[in-house]
């Protein structure tokens, strides 16, 4: 199997072991506390379940900036964004060397984790604009990555952290949510070697589902990750119980038995585009995967970037030999009038617009609002019907 980003073996950083992980919740409710935020919270998951490996704990303002100028900290870990726990008020913390962290997602706002606290900084706006820009290649507010990147506060706690908690993933996504550990176990148990991995924050349409057969096949791959998001998404994004209802009825009844592992993470989508497109191909290969699809505008939203930077970044920007995982690059899929069949738009040259059937997101959600089917050359019936009740659900 292929190694982990960064170390011979993963370490991830929750506490597996439930009396050691009781003791340490009992000294953490003893502890100086701070209400972190939604995003800091999702680092604190993905490094719990080895997603985010090797990092020990977040990020100080050195090794931020570095890893947003140069795509790696200041002792030369290859890593594609800041992974910070940024507040905007340190008072309650105040000269304290170990502090416990608080869910903001959770009611009650339970304890995540522990921090050890190394240093408290303040971000000058400088530095906070030099990290928009370079992450996020913007620094419009109305960007949804920029505005949670900015809106959590400027003072940087940094420091390694024991995680105690996967936050509400566990609990609300039980037959979704996954660690990397985990997954990897259950890659070594079906004894795969080579696994193709699809990112999704959306529900899978035709051409969602060919363009993994198509990977699948061009890779001689093992089997397929199908990997959704389970954290924050932005206003009008479809919910995470919704997708995974219409992902696990399309795989069920139209992929082969024991091709394909439907999981999800505890993370909030940054909208990063090409960063958050190198941030996806790292922890995959955490989880095991040898390879990772990368489509048109992966991780984008708006127009903040070109339909194929995503994919141009691992070519100009990503130093060879700093990932193990292979980007397998994909361009538009969808259902050829003239062949009868899903194909790459870039395979089919001869082709016009109109020989293609294409739906924009707006139509989609217009017809499936209205009761009316969607063509099933675009998408599954048994999918369209999830997706309709939910839409009917919204109108009323």
């Amino acid at each position: 199997m292929i190694k982990p980003h960064g170390s011979e073996q993963l370490n991830p950083l929750y506490v597996q072991d439930d009396t050691k992980r009781a003791q340490l919740l009992k000294e953490a409710e003893g502890l100086p506390s701070i209400l972190i935020s939604s995003a800091a919270a999702a680092n604190a998951v993905m490094m719990g379940g080895g997603y985010f490996n090797p990092l020990k704990g977040y990020m100080d303002l050195a090794d931020s900036l570095s890893v947003a100028e140069k795509m790696q900290t200041t002792k030369g870990l290859f890593w594609p964004v800041p992974v910070v726990n940024m507040i905007k008020d340190a008072a309650a913390i105040a000269g304290a060397k170990r502090i416990a962290l608080r869910d903001p997602n959770v009611d009650g706002n339970p304890i995540i984790a522990i921090q050890d606290v190394e240093k408290i900084e303040t971000v000058p706006e400088d530095k906070m604009k030099l990290m928009t820009e370079k992450v996020f290649r913007t620094q419009d507010p109305k960007h949804p990555g920029v505005a949670a990147f900015n809106s959590a506060g400027n003072t940087l706690v940094s420091g390694p952290i024991t995680v105690l908690s996967h936050s509400y993933f566990a609990t609300d996504f039980p037959g979704t949510y996954r660690t990397a550990y985990q997954i990897r176990a259950e890659m070594e148990k079906l004894g795969w070697k080579k696994v193709v991995a699809f990112q999704t924050r959306n529900p899978m349409h035709r051409a969602h589902e060919e363009l993994c057969r198509m990977a699948h096949k061009d890779v001689g791959a093992d089997g397929i990750l199908i990997h959704m998001l389970l954290g924050k998404l932005k206003p009008g994004d479809i919910p995470a119980d919704v997708r995974d209802a219409a992902i696990r009825t399309m795989v069920d009844i139209y992929f082969p038995k024991g091709t394909v592992l439907i999981t999800g993470y505890g993370f909030d989508m940054l909208y990063a585009g090409p960063r958050e497109a190198v941030l996806h191909a790292v922890f995959r290969q955490n989880t095991g995967c040898t390879h990772l699809i990368v489509g048109r505008d992966h991780a984008g939203v708006g127009k903040y970037y070109g339909p194929f930077d995503a994919q141009t970044i691992f070519d100009e920007e990503v130093p060879k030999g700093a990932l193990e995982i292979q980007i397998y690059k994909a361009d538009n899929t969808a259902w050829s009038k003239k062949l009868g069949r899903v194909v790459m738009m870039r395979d089919a040259p001869d082709h016009t617009p109109e020989d293609f059937v294409f739906l924009s997101g707006t139509k989609v959600r217009e017809m499936l609002s209205k009761g009316e089917d969607l063509p099933q050359e675009f998408s599954r019936p048994e999918v369209a019907k999830i997706l309709m009740k939910f839409y009917q659900s919204q109108a009323t």
